[in-house]
C-alpha cells in the first residue's frame, strides 16, 4: 500500500483535533474528487512499519481525540488488507483514541459479506471502526455546511450501535 499524506493535527476530519492518514488507491473516481491524484495506487510513499509507527507516536499526543482513515479508498481490498493492522494496533495500544473512516462505498451495498468490497478481513476493519462516513461525493449535492461531509448523500454510521443492531444507526454528535 502507498500513501499520500499524514496530518498531525487535523480539525476537519471528525471530532476534535486528530490525525489523519491519506491512503492511495480508488477506483470511485468521483467527479470533482478534491484529490484525484490518489486515485493511483502507487501515488505517494511506500507503507512502511515505519509509516505504522510514525502514525503511533503522533496518535500518542494527549491532544489528539483519534485517527482518521481517507483516501483515495481506505476500502479497496488491497488497502484493508494493510489498514486492519494498524487498526488493531491503534485499538489496543491506545483504546482511548476513536477511529473515523471515509469510504466513496456505500457500507450496505458493497462492504458486507458476498458483496463487491468485501474480503477476508473487511468485518473485522468494520469492527474496529468507530465512524463510517460512507457514499461517494456528488457534486450536484456538495453542500458546505455539512459536517465532516462533502455532499448530501453521504452518512456518518456509529459502526458499533451498526454492528450491534444489525440496521444502519446514524451517528449523533
Amino acid at each position: 500500500m502507498h500513501y499520500g499524506n499524514i496530518k498531525q493535527y487535523d480539525i476537519a476530519d471528525g471530532p476534535g483535533c486528530r490525525t489523519t492518514l491519506f491512503v492511495s488507491g480508488c477506483t470511485n473516481h468521483c467527479k470533482n474528487c478534491f484529490q484525484p491524484e490518489t486515485w493511483d495506487f502507487n501515488f505517494g510513499e511506500p507503507y512502511t512499519e515505519e509509516t505504522e509507527n510514525r502514525i503511533m507516536e503522533l496518535l500518542a499526543d494527549e491532544n489528539i481525540q483519534g485517527l482518521t482513515l481517507l483516501g483515495g479508498e481506505p476500502f479497496e481490498p488491497e488497502n484493508q488488507r494493510v489498514l486492519v493492522t494498524l487498526l488493531r494496533r491503534v485499538s489496543k495500544e491506545l483504546p482511548e483514541k476513536d477511529i473515523w473512516s471515509y469510504t466513496g462505498f456505500i457500507y450496505d451495498r458493497d462492504l458486507l459479506k458476498g458483496q463487491r468490497k468485501h474480503c477476508e478481513v473487511t468485518d473485522e476493519m468494520l469492527s474496529l471502526i468507530d465512524v463510517l462516513v460512507d457514499g461517494p461525493f456528488i457534486e450536484e449535492l456538495k453542500k458546505i455546511t455539512l459536517k465532516f461531509r462533502g455532499s448530501e448523500n453521504q452518512r456518518l454510521i456509529d459502526m458499533k450501535k451498526t454492528l450491534a443492531s444489525k440496521e444502519v444507526v446514524l451517528y449523533a454528535d
